[in-house]
């Protein structure tokens, strides 16, 4: 069973999932890197849509207890045997922002993202479909290496969950109308 790091883009999975598998000599999958080497993405405007399916009979043949597993797609990709661990990493919807407009996002797909943070929808499927196994890291504000010790404290069962609702947040601030779609 694998460790898995998951969340929205720009949360910094691929950062932290580098440095939790130097630590633990563990080699990545990176679920979009088996997509594109399988062929699966099929550019439809601004996105890239994948046969989840085909993807998950794909990734059943890579995993093994010596992997940690990194992506997005993880919990719509993955079946609960499969994994030890999965953690969502959070991050502000505002830093969010900043993050996909230096990516050169459409002002479209900054907001899908950041509304899709904002709304723990990767969280909640994740939870959802894995139960017990799910933990969330607030990283906003955090040092690479904080994210990475507090992600190496979940994995050894020494640090809890944390409590992210972004929702409360940007309702305080009058703010919906900056991340959702008119």
């Amino acid at each position: 069973m694998s460790i898995v790091i998951t969340g929205n883009p720009g949360v910094g999975k691929h950062t932290i999932t580098e440095k939790i598998a130097e630590k633990m000599r563990l080699s990545i999958i990176d679920i979009n890197t088996v997509a594109k080497e399988s062929g699966l993405f099929e550019k439809n405007d601004d996105t890239n849509d994948i046969d989840v399916k085909e993807l998950e009979e794909i990734l059943k043949q890579k995993i093994s207890e010596k992997n940690i597993i990194v992506g997005h797609l993880a919990p719509y990709v993955l079946r609960k045997n499969q994994i030890k661990i999965m953690i969502v990493l959070r991050r502000s919807p505002y830093d969010l922002i900043s993050v996909y407009k230096d990516r050169n996002y459409s002002d479209e797909k900054c907001k899908e993202n950041a509304g899709s943070e904002i709304l723990g929808i990767i969280a909640h499927d994740s939870i959802n479909k894995f139960q017990e196994k799910v933990f969330e890291i607030n990283v906003t504000e955090k040092t690479i290496s904080e994210v990475t010790e507090q992600v190496m404290q979940v994995i050894s069962q020494k640090d809890k969950n944390d409590q992210v609702d972004w929702l409360e947040l940007v309702k305080k601030n009058k703010d919906l109308g900056k991340f959702f779609v008119d």
